[in-house]
C-alpha cells in the first residue's frame, strides 16, 4: 500500500468546492488519502500542493520541483483547465508540461494519476464553445498517459461527470458530491479494497425547467460569477494570487 502521497495542480485538486467545515476545502485529493489511510490501517503521510488559478505551466515550474523533493510513491496531476479558459490557449504546449510532469513523477517510482475534464457545455451553456478545446485537451492527455503509464481516471468520457448535480453554483468546480465521484474514481484505479464503478452511475433524470427559470439561472449566476472572474482577468489578476498550498509537506493523514 502506499505511504507517501502528493497531489499537485489547481483549484480542482486544491479541493474547490467542497467545504471541509474549518473554513478550508476538502476535496478529492483529501478524501483518496482518506481512503488510502482507510486501506493501509492508517498509514499515510500525505501533502497537497496543488493552488487554485493556476495554469499548467505553473504548475510545472512551482509545484513539481517540491513534489519531486517530497519523494512520493504515488502523485496525481491535474492540470490544463485555467489553460483552455485562457485566449491564448496552446494544447500542444499544455500537454508537453503535463507529460513532463507525469513523466518526471513517474521516473522518480511514484505511481501516477491524472484525469480528463468533463463537458462544460451541460454545465456551463455559455461555455459550449470552448467545447473543441476541452476536448482537443482529454484527447492529449490520454496520449500523455499513454506514453508515461499513469493512471488516467477519464471523467470527459463518463456522463454523469458533466451532471450539474455534480458541480458548486460557480459551475468550474465539482460540488462535494462531485469530488466524492472523483475520489471513488481514483479508488477504483489503485483498486482500493471495496471499490468498484458505481461512481459513473447516473443520478435520476432531472426535471425539465422552463425557459425563463433557464435564463433567470444564467443571470444570476453571470452576476456572482461570470463577472467577478472577468474583472480579474482585466486586472491580471488570478485567484490563487498570494495563496499557498494547503499541505506543503508531507504528514500524517488524516
Amino acid at each position: 500500500m502506499f505511504e507517501r502521497f502528493v497531489a499537485i495542480g489547481d483549484s480542482t485538486t486544491e479541493g474547490l468546492d467542497d467545504p471541509d467545515g474549518s473554513g478550508g476545502y476538502r476535496g478529492w485529493a483529501n478524501r483518496l488519502a482518506e481512503s488510502i489511510a482507510a486501506a493501509g490501517s492508517g498509514r499515510l503521510l500525505y501533502a497537497n500542493l496543488a493552488v487554485r488559478g493556476r495554469i499548467a505551466a505553473q504548475v510545472r515550474a512551482e509545484q513539481l520541483p517540491a513534489a519531486l523533493a517530497l519523494r512520493p510513491d504515488l502523485a496525481s496531476v491535474g492540470a490544463g483547465l485555467n489553460d483552455v479558459l485562457r485566449p491564448s490557449f496552446d494544447v500542444e504546449l499544455v500537454v508537453v508540461h503535463v507529460e513532463e510532469m507525469l513523466s518526471a513523477l513517474a521516473a522518480a517510482g511514484a505511481t501516477v494519476l491524472t484525469f480528463t475534464m468533463p463537458d462544460p457545455g451541460s454545465v456551463m451553456p455559455l461555455a459550449r464553445p470552448l467545447r473543441p478545446r476541452l476536448v482537443a485537451l482529454n484527447e492529449a492527455l490520454r496520449g500523455a498517459a499513454r506514453r508515461t503509464g499513469a493512471l488516467i481516471v477519464d471523467l470527459g468520457d463518463v456522463p454523469v461527470a458533466g451532471d450539474p448535480r455534480l458541480w458548486s453554483q460557480d459551475r468550474l468546480h465539482p460540488s462535494s458530491a462531485g469530488h466524492a465521484r472523483i475520489a471513488a474514481a481514483f479508488a477504483q484505479a489503485l483498486q482500493l479494497p471495496g471499490s468498484d464503478g458505481s461512481w459513473a452511475d447516473p443520478l435520476p433524470p432531472l426535471e425539465r425547467r422552463r425557459p425563463r427559470e433557464v435564463v433567470m439561472a444564467e443571470v444570476s449566476w453571470a452576476g456572482m460569477h461570470l463577472l467577478p472572474w472577468v474583472a480579474r482577468r482585466a486586472r491580471g489578476r488570478s485567484s490563487g494570487d498570494g495563496r499557498l498550498a494547503k499541505r506543503a509537506e508531507l504528514a500524517p493523514f488524516p
